[in-house]
């Protein structure tokens, strides 16, 4: 299916929503949270698109390979774990939610504002994977 052309007046919601979404916010984190979410939801689309955004804004092939064990590659700042924590805690949602540890950890990191950036740009490529997931779009495609 080609969402945009059979859902455009949402396609155009969510492209506004997305660049509200990443107002403020530093573009290397944009990109690590939009990767990292793409990787938990499995969205091929997305991972492709937002590693080509990264490698062309600079980001380390390094950085970029170890996302997916981002806790354990000791490449990542204090801020950018605290944001990717918070990537995966609102991206899986489980049972408990957002634990008030992962939280707390965010909020030490970012000041109310840009937190709530953050919480918005999480739940804005999540909804984008949810568009490109069911809609089989291929990598590498417009």
């Amino acid at each position: 299916m080609n969402f945009t052309k059979a859902a455009p007046k949402v396609f155009k919601a969510m492209i506004a929503l997305d660049t509200a979404a990443r107002a403020g916010l530093d573009p290397v984190l944009i990109d690590l949270v939009q990767i990292r979410a793409s990787q938990i939801n499995h969205c091929a689309y997305c991972i492709d698109m937002h590693t080509k955004e990264a490698r062309k804004a600079g980001e380390r092939e390094e950085r970029i390979y170890q996302l997916n064990a981002w806790r354990e590659a000791g490449l990542f700042t204090e801020r950018e774990k605290a944001a990717l924590g918070l990537t995966e805690a609102v991206t899986e949602l489980g049972e408990g939610g957002v634990s008030d540890a992962v939280y707390a950890a965010a909020a030490r990191h970012f000041e109310e504002e840009e937190l709530a950036q953050l919480i918005a740009l999480i739940f804005t490529i999540n909804a984008w994977n949810r568009i490109a997931v069911p809609t089989r779009k291929i990598p590498g495609t417009e």
